[in-house]
C-alpha cells in the first residue's frame, strides 16, 4: 500500500503540471464525470460533464503557468481528497479542494474541484493526513 496520501489525485496533479496534461485522459473511465468550478476575483467558471468536456477544458487551460502544490490529502477506499495551493510563477493565486473516486478498473470515475483566490490554506507539516 502507497504511503502518499490520495495517490492517484496526486499523480493526477502532477500530470497536470507536466508538458503533456492530457495524458490524463488515459486515466478516466468510460463513464467519468465531473465539474470544476473555477473561480477568480472576476466571477466563476463551472466546467462539467464527461470526457468530451474535460477535453474542452485542458484546451482552454493556461499550459505552463500555474502549478498545483499540496496541502493536504487523504484517502479512505476508493475516495480521495486533495487540498491544494495554485500558483503562478511560484506565487500563490488560489486554494483548491479535489474529491474523486476511482474505480475497479484502476481509472477515476468522479471528479469534483472548487477553485478559489479568496480562502488561503498555507502548507504545514501537521496538514498531511492518510487514512486507509
Amino acid at each position: 500500500m502507497s504511503e502518499r496520501p490520495a495517490p492517484f489525485l496526486t499523480a493526477w496533479f502532477e500530470i497536470m503540471d507536466s508538458d503533456e496534461p492530457a495524458r490524463i485522459l488515459d486515466l478516466i473511465s468510460d463513464d467519468f464525470q465531473f465539474s470544476i468550478l473555477f473561480s477568480t476575483d472576476d466571477g466563476a467558471t463551472d466546467f462539467s460533464g464527461g470526457r468530451p468536456a474535460l477535453e474542452h477544458y485542458l484546451e482552454q487551460r493556461e499550459r505552463g503557468v500555474l502549478t498545483h502544490h499540496l496541502v493536504a490529502a487523504s484517502s479512505t477506499g476508493s475516495d480521495e481528497l486533495f487540498l491544494g495551493e495554485v500558483r503562478r510563477g511560484g506565487v500563490p493565486v488560489a486554494s483548491f479542494v479535489a474529491a474523486g473516486r476511482v474505480g475497479p478498473s484502476g481509472r477515476l470515475e468522479r471528479f469534483l474541484v472548487g477553485r478559489s483566490p479568496g480562502v488561503r490554506f498555507e502548507p504545514g507539516e501537521q496538514a498531511i493526513r492518510s487514512a486507509h
